[in-house]
């Protein structure tokens, strides 16, 4: 087997662990089966992964990452601010239409970290990563398009990161993809209304 940079082969092994564990389950997947998933020996995951907690932590990231990539793609500037608010949750939304086993994967994550005292620490990681994914975001259109934020930067990311989770899920359930474009289009409009010409600009 030819010689991979460690990197690339932790990369791997998490979309392979990503892949197990939507399919089978996080407790039914073992790090046994992630290696055969990746197609790579047990003793290169063990290599690339010393514990169970960093394997986990990786996955949450990777997840996030998927979909984050897709959603800093579509918010470069449109004609209007809620133009380019709607068209970042459209590439969201598009993404968990697409994998909403990966996505459900997620919820399951939480469950099992916050029932293994070793593990609380990944669960909170995990929603704290929201928030700072969401703080990225807005900073990066405050960027490219100036304007001033009636609420906190803080405030405002943890209320997205609180309602696409809220909203993500409903949908898991539900599955109504009518409904929750409607949905994501009343977000856009109170999303739209934090924001302002007028008035003192609030910082986090």
């Amino acid at each position: 087997m030819a010689r991979m940079p460690s990197a690339e082969r932790r990369r791997q092994l998490t979309e392979a662990a990503i892949r197990a564990m939507t399919r089978d389950g996080v407790a039914a997947t073992t790090t046994r089966s992630i290696a055969a998933e990746a197609g790579v020996s047990l003793s290169i995951f063990h290599y690339c992964f010393d514990s169970k907690q960093a394997l986990l932590e990786s996955v949450i990231a990777a997840i996030t990452d998927h979909s984050v990539a897709l959603v800093r793609e579509a918010i470069q500037p449109k004609a209007t601010l809620r133009e380019t608010v709607r068209a970042g949750f459209q590439a969201y939304w598009d993404h968990v239409s697409a994998h909403p086993g990966e996505h459900m994967l997620t919820y399951e994550l939480t469950q099992y970290a916050l029932r293994r005292p070793d593990f609380e620490h990944l669960a909170r990681r995990q929603y704290e990563r929201y928030c700072d994914t969401y703080t990225e975001l807005i900073e990066q259109l405050r960027h490219h398009m100036a304007f001033e934020l009636r609420v906190p930067v803080g405030v405002l990311a943890r209320y997205l990161a609180a309602m696409t989770d809220g909203l993500t899920l409903n949908h898991l359930v539900l599955g109504d993809d009518r409904i929750s474009a409607d949905i994501l289009d009343v977000i856009t409009d109170h999303v739209a209304g934090l924001v302002g010409d007028d008035g003192p600009e609030e910082t986090a």
